[in-house]
């Protein structure tokens, strides 16, 4: 097996044991530092904004890709194994399949002491105003979280390992992340975010697409309904203002068959969405546990297969 496809494999039975602790200061935090100081002096110097977005986006993820690959290279400089570890842990920051359970968890275990801590705990991963969900609302952005990040946090760097090792990898987190922070359509945002959002919808082209798959499958093993995720998502895959969010979404929405997407508020404005899947029941807090065992099983099921290829050739 390729050390390539090896220190992913190790990468992810670390992130399975540790997830990301809470005492590491993680790389992520370092990106969006360097977002923010970019953005400010790009914003401070004026000019056509639309060209200082590619300057950030361009600079970010060349910076991250950079980093990374000094850091295989001056641990190669010690030897085979110390290098393995190095890509091994990179690997480890890159994917977030446990700590993703574990916001999810989080959530069901506050609505269990109360709508308040719901809605308190959910803030935490998603961007919607949440002083006012019910109960409902709060699982469903749970379950939407859980499965548009099954492709982003953990499909995406799991593919991009795999064809590039860490280097690849921190440079999909690096535009990952210049979306989150700048690639928003309102009027702050157009101009200086529009590059890094055009780029996290290439990069995840892709890998969305794969997900769904995944994910359908991953119904089929967790007993959930595989034929209706399916259906969903040949049906509701273009349900959304992004090009890919729509096909995890549609997976997850079919196999545990309620309702997602729809109308929400951002920021105090009211943003008017189309729905994905059918409102066969309400949603239940035994939905959350239910999508983290599709987010488990996608993922083990993407790393199987990565592994696999990587004993075949």
């Amino acid at each position: 097996m390729p050390d390539v496809i090896l220190a992913l494999v190790i990468g992810c039975a670390i992130d399975l044991v540790l997830g990301d602790p809470e005492w590491l200061y993680h790389p992520v935090r370092l990106i969006g530092r360097f977002i923010s100081f970019a953005e400010k002096k790009l914003r401070a110097r004026g000019g056509d904004l639309r060209k200082s977005a590619v300057v950030l986006t361009s600079s970010t993820v060349l910076v991250t890709a950079g980093a990374a690959a000094a850091l295989v290279l001056l641990a190669g400089a010690f030897g085979r194994w110390p290098r393995l570890v190095c890509m091994a842990l990179l690997d480890w920051m890159g994917v977030a399949v446990t700590s993703m359970a574990k916001e999810a968890r989080g959530v069901q275990r506050a609505l269990a002491r109360g709508l308040e801590a719901g809605r308190k705990q959910v803030s935490r991963i998603v961007g919607r105003d949440t002083q006012s969900l019910s109960e409902e609302e709060i699982i469903k952005a749970t379950v939407e979280t859980v499965a548009e990040n099954t492709t982003d946090g953990v499909i995406s760097p799991l593919i991009y390992a795999a064809l590039g090792g860490p280097v690849l990898l921190w440079a999909f987190k690096a535009a990952s992340t210049l979306d989150s922070m700048v690639g928003y359509l309102d009027e702050k945002y157009r101009d200086i975010g529009w590059s890094s959002a055009r780029l996290d919808d290439v990069l995840n082209y892709i890998p969305a697409r794969v997900t769904a798959l995944l994910m359908c499958a991953g119904a089929l093993l967790t007993g959930l309904d595989a034929k209706n995720a399916l259906r969903i998502v040949r049906r509701d895959h273009a349900n959304h203002l992004s090009p890919n969010c729509a096909w995890s979404e549609a997976a997850a929405a079919g196999s545990l068959h309620i309702q997602l997407g729809g109308t929400h508020t951002y920021f105090g404005k009211t943003v008017v969405k189309p729905t994905i899947g059918d409102d066969d029941r309400p949603a239940q807090r035994a939905d959350i546990s239910r999508v983290n065992r599709l987010l488990y099983a996608s993922s083990a099921l993407a790393l199987g297969v990565i592994a696999a290829a990587g004993l075949i050739l």
